[in-house]
């Protein structure tokens, strides 16, 4: 039975953009040289799209994460979520590292996943970032209703041009949080370093992959045929007031609250927790992502574990009440709270 916190090390499975080396700067680690291993799958039950086991966490004792819960999701997720989610983390997190801009993609929702994908989730994600480069930003939402004609007909076409015209861009800088909820479309932009909630599927829509070392009009469109793909995304526009609601306090957070708007609570929790000289973080399972300094991790089941900027520990249910000491400061991913979830 999983009792004490577990330090994870990086995963990171290869991808079809590039990474700017931000992650291992981030870990302190020896970088992996590949160049495109833009993306930490932290405390992952979740396996790349048709990839699998790609993109699952392994224990330190060499056990995946996903046999460990499902052989004793109790003591790892806590009695009230199972109840809710059975052994089901209901939660992905990723560092990722923008080495160049994203393609422009856009994720289903609960309600397409369930029709045509035999899931119970979809892909609402939301964003804390990390580090970004002067000018940083993310493109994300219509700035005007698209007709599904002009899509198909731009996606079609490979009319990145006429894509990226129709889209806000949106500037981030460190601190910042954003939501993105499911099917709206967003591209990550070069320079951005950010922890990424997602729900926990590697369900991607894409609507642009030139330039980008994957075959996207094979591989674009979760094997649905873009036909059917594009129904996924949210063709409706969104103005200023709607975008503005997206974006949560970040890192002006309260201590312990949450870095996201309320309506990312239905899909996931991210609370910014400092710990100078102690911070009580309440009972559950959770991922903490240390940002900045070195402390401890108190916990009910034995010794203080000690974490410094960069770390990724998983905590389980059966930790007990843990509480973060010291001139640190973390992010604390979490599922939805158990009667949340759509």
């Amino acid at each position: 039975m999983p009792v004490e916190p577990v330090p994870l090390r990086p995963n990171q499975p290869r991808s079809f953009y590039r990474d700017s080396g931000a992650i291992a700067r981030f870990r302190r680690t020896a970088p992996d040289g590949d160049g495109y291993r833009p993306e930490d799958w932290v405390a992952s039950t979740t396996p790349r799209f048709a990839q699998a086991p790609a993109g699952l966490t392994t224990l330190p004792d060499g056990t995946r994460l996903a046999d460990a819960v499902a052989a004793d999701p109790g003591a790892w997720l806590g009695p009230e979520h199972t109840a809710a989610y059975g052994a089901d983390t209901a939660l992905l997190v990723k560092l990722l590292d923008a080495g160049q801009r994203l393609p422009l993609h856009s994720h289903p929702d609960r309600g397409f996943a369930r029709a045509h994908l035999g899931s119970a989730h979809g892909k609402t994600e939301a964003w804390f970032v990390v580090d970004a480069a002067p000018g940083a930003e993310i493109r994300m939402g219509f700035t005007r209703d698209v007709t599904a004609d002009e899509l198909a007909d731009w996606v079609g076409r490979g009319d990145t041009e006429a894509l990226h015209g129709a889209v806000h861009r949106v500037p981030v800088a460190a601190g910042d949080a954003l939501l993105c909820p499911a099917g709206l479309p967003h591209a990550i932009g070069a320079g951005v370093l950010l922890v990424e909630l997602q729900e926990p599927t590697d369900f991607s829509v894409l609507l642009e992959w030139e330039g980008y070392a994957i075959d996207g009009a094979a591989e674009g469109h979760l094997g649905l045929g873009f036909d059917r793909a594009l129904a996924a995304v949210d063709r409706a526009g969104v103005d200023g007031a709607a975008l503005a609601r997206l974006r949560g306090p970040g890192a002006g957070a309260a201590p312990g609250g949450s870095v996201l708007p309320p309506e990312a609570g239905s899909s996931f929790r991210a609370e910014l927790y400092r710990g100078g000289p102690t911070a009580a973080l309440d009972l559950g399972f959770s991922v903490l992502v240390v940002l900045d300094g070195a402390g401890t991790l108190g916990h009910e089941r034995g010794r203080p574990l000690a974490v410094s900027a960069g770390q990724t520990v998983l905590i389980p249910y059966a930790a007990g009440h843990t509480e973060l000491s010291g001139p640190v400061s973390a992010l604390r991913c979490r599922p939805p709270a158990p009667g949340t979830a759509g």
